[in-house]
């Protein structure tokens, strides 16, 4: 079972929340004032891969500079003694010694170490099998392909293994943990024992105790260890184990005041996750059939959803067309002048994973189909929008199907959430009512466990009405 770290903290009314993606990371403070939350972003910095050493690696030390860097922003603008709250991306881990330093920089899931692994592990351990144990889908960069690519040599060496948040927040308060959210997508863990699973980790020749204690989200973690203050000029910090994985935070961060279960969510960022909150996990042949995962959530949770590539296609194009010289506000006001669902492509085919040119690889794709060609931005964007609109609906219907329910409106969170024209095509596509915003959930989720654990706010029920209070979001009727 999992091991409880929960322990009673003085109520502090500053909270900061390091949200790190893929193509980014931000610090941003948050409070709550007459009943509503506040946000301020303190810091805002790059993140990315880059091959070194054979692999597609992160900079995690780049990332850890980061941080501080912005808690010293914190302490400059007045803040003393705030809480603290990390989630990033999923998946990707740091192998340590037993000294407790980093063996290496971890790789990216974007690495194409993983690529024609997953026969290979069928072969030891059936599909149906890893999907009945672990209720999680199958995505060729999930952790349990990774360490079955991993280096053997490295993995001698290790003597733990911490997943990015868990990772920083080891860094910062030197407590060694793996929280439940971010561990369950690694397609470990064993959906009823709430461990993980002992055939999947001698089939990847892994012991169980490379990982440290399963916590849930809402433990006090621990207070930032002396030597940062040394070094740094920050506030005094106590870190709370949130909700680490960012999709986790961002469910949480969804306003909706449905309580008959008929919502979903599609929480869109670098990817789009559609899904809805359940508190049982549904792993029947039906959702193994239609590849949906059932990753842990906060609060006895669990988020039933599908991966869709999401805004990494609408990121690479920005990056490619013209060295980047339009805004994302632009593309979409571009995309506006093309008729929609003239090209149309697999938006999940996994050659858009991560292509040499983004651009090149949805022409061919379009190509291949006797499609027209987009070549300007205004048609690769629309294109994506169109591809992107289509997968929403059709997961819609997956969802109403499997679930039995039939989901009456959506709720769109994430940076993803402003392009107004992407949503009206996917209510008119859904026949749904579709909300957008806040555009921080993910910020908002993270701050709002830290405000649970400090007592400020009784639970999650509360929380999302205060979110919605406090944040504007826009409806979206369909138009038939």
């Amino acid at each position: 079972m999992k091991q409880n770290y929960m322990e009673n903290m003085n109520t502090n009314k500053d909270y900061i929340a390091i949200d790190i993606g893929a193509s980014s990371g931000r610090l941003i403070h948050g409070y709550l004032e007459e009943g509503k939350i506040k946000l301020e972003e303190i810091h805002r910095f790059k993140n990315g891969f880059h091959f070194i050493n054979q692999h597609e690696r992160w900079d995690i030390d780049y990332l850890i500079r980061e941080i501080f860097l912005g808690l010293e922003k914190a302490k400059r603008k007045g803040l003393d003694e705030v809480v603290i709250g990390i989630d990033t991306w999923a998946v990707d881990y740091v192998l340590l010694r037993e000294n407790g330093e980093k063996i290496a920089d971890p790789i990216s899931y974007r690495d194409p170490r993983t690529k024609n692994v997953m026969p290979e592990l069928f072969a030891r351990v059936s599909k149906e099998k890893i999907y009945e144990k672990t209720g999680i889908q199958f995505l060729e960069f999930n952790t349990l392909y990774q360490l079955y690519a991993e280096d053997k040599n490295l993995l001698k060496k290790a003597n733990k293994l911490l997943f990015i948040p868990d990772y920083i927040g080891y860094v910062l308060t030197g407590k060694k943990v793996t929280e439940v959210t971010n561990a369950s997508t690694t397609q470990m863990l064993n959906l009823r024992a709430e461990l993980f699973d002992d055939d999947l980790l001698n089939a990847i020749n892994v012991q169980a105790d490379l990982f440290p204690p399963l916590v849930d989200a809402g433990t006090r973690l621990g207070s930032v260890q002396e030597k940062w203050y040394d070094q740094y000029d920050i506030p005094k910090a106590e870190v709370v184990t949130v909700a680490t994985h960012d999709t986790a935070s961002a469910v949480l961060g969804v306003p909706s005041m449905n309580q008959n279960g008929t919502w979903a969510y599609i929480s869109s960022g670098t990817w789009s996750l559609i899904g809805v909150e359940s508190k049982v996990p549904i792993n029947t042949p039906k959702a193994f059939e239609n590849n949906f995962t059932n990753e842990w959530g906060a609060y006895g949770t669990y988020r039933f959803l599908k991966n869709i590539m999401g805004m990494w296609m609408v990121q690479e194009v920005k990056r490619l067309f013209k060295d980047g010289q339009y805004e994302f506000s632009e593309m979409a006001k571009e995309a506006m002048k093309t008729p929609f669902f003239e090209s149309v492509i697999d938006i999940n085919d996994p050659r858009f994973i991560n292509p040499e040119n983004m651009i090149d690889e949805i022409q061919k794709a379009c190509d291949e189909e006797n499609l027209p060609l987009p070549n300007t931005v205004g048609e690769l964007t629309n294109c994506i929008y169109s591809s992107l609109a289509i997968a929403y609906a059709s997961e819609i219907a997956h969802l109403n199907e499997i679930t039995g329910k039939n989901i009456e409106e959506l709720y769109i969170v994430g940076g993803g959430s402003n392009i107004d024209i992407l949503n009206q095509l996917t209510a008119d596509l859904a026949n749904i009512k579709v909300y957008s915003g806040p555009n921080e959930a993910t910020a908002i989720g993270n701050i709002i466990v830290q405000m649970i654990q400090s007592a400020e706010i009784k639970d999650i029920d509360e929380a999302r009405k205060i979110i919605r209070n406090s944040f504007q979001i826009k409806k979206f009727n369909p138009v038939k």
